[in-house]
């Protein structure tokens, strides 16, 4: 079993630490640079994309590209919905009766 971190290590009391959400200093840093290259090399991006295109393909040129931008561009959370217990969504349509 480790031994717990030594006390100038930890967190006052009252300081809950990052708020959610917050980067950490490194990744923003990483992000920040990346962003950076990317949009610094825009032009000669696509004549590296053409050239992993003639070399190893239209696959590989896309993967290149996902790869790079993921870093660029945030990824979307993909969210699950359910209905009740778990169970499917339910969907109840009621048509309103015009006459009343």
């Amino acid at each position: 079993m480790a031994a717990p971190p030594p006390k100038h290590a930890q967190f006052k009391k009252g300081n809950p630490g990052r708020r959610k959400g917050v980067k950490n200093k490194s990744t923003q840093n990483a992000r920040e640079a990346i962003a950076r290259f990317v949009d610094g090399n825009a032009d000669r991006l696509q004549e590296w994309l053409d050239e992993v295109h003639d070399r190893d393909g239209p696959l590989a040129a896309i993967k290149c590209f996902s790869d790079l931008i993921e870093y660029h561009v945030p990824k979307l959370a993909r969210h699950e919905m359910t209905g009740k217990d778990e169970g499917p969504v339910e969907l109840v349509v009621k048509w309103l009766d015009a006459k009343k």
